[in-house]
């Protein structure tokens, strides 16, 4: 770590000065360069960030778990990232895609057990063609009006959102990945650019849209100062979600052989999340869930206030593989509800059947 300047050694002289930097993120504080150095890979106890971020979850949501019903309704994509297992050059995937009934039987379902938010998400399937999506999204708001939909398509045009907002759709989640224009490049082929990935987040913000960002912690080639460009990202543009998971490779990518990110960095990026935008909805991933048996519970403890449970046909739910091993049933599926359920009271939460809106205050 840099030699650290007058303003940061005099924060972090012992427990009691680490505790009041942590203490100062809710309030708006942005931390100089040398100080988020620390907080991220500096040595000193992790639960005073835990304990802090659990705090002020607690203040802005009480005690409750909001569920959301993920529908992976594609694994095509038209995209090659390099992390990705169902890029188009995985010629080992096997390949699906839910019809417009499949959908709809599956928030049939979901709501059956209470579920108040469906997220569809998928590849880029150029066969979803906007006015496809927008038909399915319309369907879903007839028929369940006291729920959101939450829409994960990738990147498209202003346009594209634009009508999918009409149709009724509350909520988009496009992961930004990494705020580092440098690092990005080397996560994705030349077509898939920086620039269009953060003008889609604009977009999709001033349409109105409750908007998702996040990243993924241990990705190839991400240092300190990676992650620390995302919080920065993070604390100027005020996503009403934010999905934080450990990269794990996936086998039939070019980054099959690198290592998954660690659990303490993941729950740390999720705590540091919770203090500086108090107010958004911090899932805790089913990647976390997937690296460690309790990954989930520990999320929620850092945190993280939404779980996704699994609402795809289980016979595709293997085909959705983003990366090895991802869990997709079990707690992590629709069918182990109350079981879910079970673990969260027995942590000292409770799951509520609620839409669970960000109370991030838009500034459009």
């Amino acid at each position: 770590m840099r030699v650290l300047n007058d303003r940061t050694d005099s924060s972090m002289q012992g427990g009691e000065n680490i505790s009041a930097l942590i203490d100062k993120l809710p309030e708006g504080y942005h931390p100089s360069e040398q100080e988020w150095q620390f907080l991220i890979a500096g040595e000193y106890d992790r639960n005073l960030l835990y304990t802090k971020a659990d705090e002020v979850r607690r203040k802005q949501y009480g005690t409750d778990i909001y569920i959301r019903g993920l529908i992976e309704i594609s694994n095509y994509c038209k995209n090659d990232c390099l992390y990705c297992g169902i890029r188009r050059s995985n010629l080992h995937a096997r390949r699906y895609r839910l019809s417009e009934e499949d959908i709809l039987a599956c928030c049939e379902q979901g709501y059956g057990l209470g579920f108040r938010t469906f997220v569809l998400q998928g590849g880029e399937d150029v066969c979803f063609t906007t006015e496809w999506v927008a038909e399915i999204v319309q369907c879903i708001k007839e028929k369940y009006p006291d729920c959101a939909v939450t829409l994960s398509l990738g990147e498209r045009e202003r346009a594209d959102y634009e009508v999918w907002y009409r149709a009724g759709a509350d909520r988009y989640l496009l992961r930004h990945e990494t705020a580092s224009k440098e690092h990005y490049q080397k996560l994705h082929p030349p077509e898939i650019t920086y620039e269009h990935r953060m003008q889609c987040l604009r977009d999709l913000k001033q349409i109105g849209y409750q908007t998702g960002c996040g990243f993924m912690v241990g990705s190839p080639f991400q240092g300190t100062e990676e992650l620390i460009a995302d919080m920065k990202f993070l604390q100027e543009f005020r996503p009403h979600m934010v999905g934080i998971g450990p990269f794990i490779p996936h086998h039939d990518t070019p980054f099959g052989a690198y290592e998954q990110g660690s659990l303490t960095r993941t729950l740390t990026m999720i705590a540091l999340t919770r203090l500086v935008l108090p107010e958004t909805l911090l899932p805790a991933t089913t990647a976390l869930g997937t690296i460690h048996p309790q990954g989930r519970e520990l999320g929620l403890k850092a945190g993280a206030n939404v779980v996704m449970p699994n609402l795809s046909p289980p016979a595709v739910r293997g085909q959705y593989s983003l990366y090895d091993n991802k869990r997709c049933t079990g707690d992590e599926a629709v069918e182990g509800l109350e079981e879910l359920k079970q673990c969260a009271e027995d942590i000292g939460y409770q799951v509520v059947v609620d839409r669970g809106d960000s109370h991030v205050q838009t500034d459009i």
